[in-house]
């Protein structure tokens, strides 16, 4: 439990308007203390001024050392993580020709790496204390390399396989790691203004995959779920 709540601490990477503020306000509105990681300190003042038990942290994933002095801040700050949600993400698009090198690894530093320090942090307190959860926000480029997606569908790539190992590594030692796949376009203020001439249900709903992700921690132990999809019921597949 965090120190002086008496609240469990979910830590939430990667924040923004769109499933990062839907993400922190979930597991707020649960009963969680909510550890928030951004780049921007705007954003997360914003939601800290929205949920009372949310508190933010500045940071970029990418680099390693701050994450990792983020998230010791967070222990020292709030508690034990119980539950950590890494929804950091870096789109990139182009074929192999046309996206540079230094941003193919941008891309998986923020996808993959960020997530491969984060889960290590937390993990040593999860396995003494039996329990705990990580929740991935996945893409469906996870599973095919679009022509103009090589970065972004290596690193989603990456990302699930770094989840799929973790789940088998840890599961038995009671961390349920589990990963959302996004199938579809979310309804953040960017993409519906780009997209403003489709319907409002031709989106994914960020507070249904803030919805998805609380179930997940919630499932009991003999139920326990790896991989689940967010697909709008019109999105052809």
């Amino acid at each position: 439990m965090s120190s002086g709540s008496g609240k469990s601490v979910c830590v939430v990477i990667g924040v923004g308007p769109g499933n990062g503020a839907a993400l922190v306000g979930k597991f707020a509105m649960a009963g969680y203390r909510v550890a928030m990681i951004a780049r921007s300190p705007d954003t997360l003042a914003e939601l800290e001024v929205h949920f009372a038990d949310a508190k933010g942290y500045v940071c970029d994933v990418a680099d390693a050392e701050g994450l990792n002095t983020a998230l010791a801040a967070i222990e020292r700050d709030e508690g034990p993580v119980e539950v950590l949600v890494y929804n950091a993400g870096k789109g990139l698009w182009g074929d192999a020709l046309e996206v540079s090198a230094q941003d193919f690894e941008a891309s998986w530093r923020v996808n993959c790496f960020g997530a491969y320090n984060a889960a290590r942090v937390v993990l040593p307190g999860m396995i003494e204390r039996g329990a705990g959860n990580i929740v991935f926000i996945g893409a469906t480029a996870s599973r095919r390399g679009g022509a103009k997606a090589v970065g972004f569908a290596a690193a989603k790539a990456a990302q699930r396989s770094l989840a799929e190992s973790l789940a088998r590594a840890f599961g038995p030692k009671g961390i349920h790691v589990s990963l959302i796949v996004v199938d579809g376009i979310v309804a953040e203020p960017f993409m519906l203004e780009r997209f403003k001439d489709r319907p409002r249900d031709f989106f994914v709903e960020p507070i249904d995959i803030a919805g998805m992700a609380l179930m997940l921690v919630n499932q009991p132990r003999s139920t326990w779920s790896f991989e689940l999809e967010a697909r709008p019921f019109g999105e052809i597949w």
